[in-house]
């Protein structure tokens, strides 16, 4: 797998931090959304992940680590979600009540 330059990578999180804050600032402002939403789209497509929030997790990772620390992590699995790994499962949750049906059948 290639990975991009830390440099490239460093640039474009740090563009996208920046208009996560102007966002944040003025929410209501469709040319600074527009931007933001340019700058999360780049990083999606640099980090190849399919949401900014995950590119954005995958460049700091990425940023921290080494290139082949870094690879690990993306080839084990999903990253770390309120203090613990995820299986990458889904959970199976039934209805409260242990019923399938609203009826009881």
């Amino acid at each position: 797998m290639l990975l991009p330059a830390k440099a490239e990578v460093a640039r474009d999180l740090s563009r996208y931090r920046a208009w996560e804050r102007v966002m944040l600032a003025s929410p209501a402002d469709p040319a600074v959304r527009d931007r933001f939403e340019d700058s999360g789209y780049a990083l999606c497509a640099l980090m190849g992940k399919r949401c900014a929030r995950e590119a954005a997790d995958a460049a700091e990772r990425y940023l921290r680590s080494g290139p082949v620390s870094y690879l690990r992590q993306e080839r084990r699995g999903a990253p770390l979600l309120r203090g613990r790994r995820t299986s990458g499962r889904p959970g199976r949750r039934g209805p409260p009540g242990g019923r399938r049906s609203p009826t009881g059948r």
